[in-house]
């Protein structure tokens, strides 16, 4: 008989707040990518304190301050990076800017949590790894499609009640809907700033198929990307996928694209398919498509039957508190240093490696 209310898998408890008012200070600065309001979001909601923000473009820091009125406008990058208050430093800057930025955040005695992708090359990754073993502190990332995504946060906790056996196998779909061309900053056309589209967008799916299942290593087998319908954009590229091996033996792939249609009710359907020994995990993370139900749709099918669960106002986000514990603690619980860094590794090398099938 099929269950459809979820009660043979539950999800954990949602998560609470681990800091008082004023325990854990954190900034925003280089607002170019708007994850950065998501990212502020969840430490705000794990009990972190906003005191600042800055952007070059004041237009930017003023609308920032519209949406958190308890902030204050900095003048300079300087006056973030030298407030003593300051824990932390979150930001969105251009892809390639990225790693400098965090690289002199951390070198002011900050950590620092960025946007994915946290960089665009193997120099700079080099850099990065050598500045945190320097300084001692962290260089966290927002790979919001698995830590900002209720039905990806309840899928780990199930594979780790061994709802499917063991992993063997993840499917990563992460379509995006580009919009008026027009809309775009020229950074988001210029592979040598945004570094294309199996560094960024793809670097979400690479660090889920280390996280679901629990890999610490991979070699890319197989790469691809194109620009199949964006002539006047030639660096653009607006298909890429990837298939890789990870260390634990099993396999991942990872298809992502510009090509959502305008008749989609959101900027893309993306999907996760993961296959166990004992069963099998869809997620519908964004849309569940021609119905109501919305997104946070996670499917179980296991040897006891076939279940629905509604991640939605269930599951939380457990990494914004964890992330700000770690810190404080200097531990690891959120997500390792070497996780962050290979899950952008491994998107760098698929893109240093893929065939072009098209011009």
């Amino acid at each position: 008989m099929p269950a459809s209310d979820g009660a043979t898998y539950a999800p954990a408890e949602m998560p609470r707040p681990v800091v008082e008012p004023g325990e854990f200070v954190i900034s925003a600065m280089h607002l170019d990518h708007g994850h950065v309001v998501g990212m502020v979001q969840g430490l705000l909601g794990a009990g972190a304190t906003l005191k600042s923000v800055y952007d070059p473009q004041p237009e930017r820091a003023a609308a920032f301050a519209e949406q958190f009125p308890q902030v204050t406008i900095a003048a300079s990058e300087e006056e973030v990076l030298a407030d003593p208050e300051v824990q932390l430093v979150a930001a969105a800057a251009v892809p390639s800017e990225r790693a400098p930025l965090g690289i002199r955040a951390m070198e002011a005695g900050k950590d620092y949590f960025t946007d994915k992708t946290p960089l665009i090359s193997l120099e700079q990754l080099a850099q990065a790894k050598s500045a945190v073993e320097r300084t001692g502190r962290k260089y966290a990332v927002y790979y919001s499609e698995r830590v900002h995504v209720e039905a990806a946060v309840l899928a780990g906790q199930l594979i780790e009640q061994g709802a499917i056996g063991r992993v063997i196998q993840v499917m990563g779909m992460g379509p995006h809907r580009l919009g008026d061309p027009a809309s775009r900053p020229d950074w988001f056309y210029q592979r040598a700033r945004y570094g294309g589209i199996l560094t960024d967008i793809g670097s979400h799916n690479f660090e889920q198929m280390l996280t679901f299942t629990g890999s610490d290593d991979a070699e890319i087998l197989s790469s691809a990307i194109a620009n199949h319908d964006h002539p006047d954009h030639p660096e653009l590229d607006d298909f890429g996928e990837a298939s890789i091996a990870l260390s634990s033996g099993a396999s991942g792939y990872v298809r992502v694209d510009w090509f959502t249609p305008d008749g989609l009710r959101t900027w893309g359907d993306g999907r996760s398919f993961i296959l166990g020994t004992e069963g099998y995990l869809e997620l519908r993370k964004y849309i569940d498509v021609t119905t109501d139900n919305g997104g946070g749709q996670v499917i179980l099918v296991n040897g006891e039957g076939e279940q629905r669960i509604e991640a939605t106002g269930k599951v939380g986000y457990p990494f914004f508190g964890e992330l700000i514990l770690d810190c404080l603690h200097r531990t690891e619980n959120a997500m390792t240093q070497a996780h962050a860094f290979k899950a952008v590794e491994l998107a760098v090398r698929a893109q240093e490696q893929a065939r072009v099938l098209a011009p």
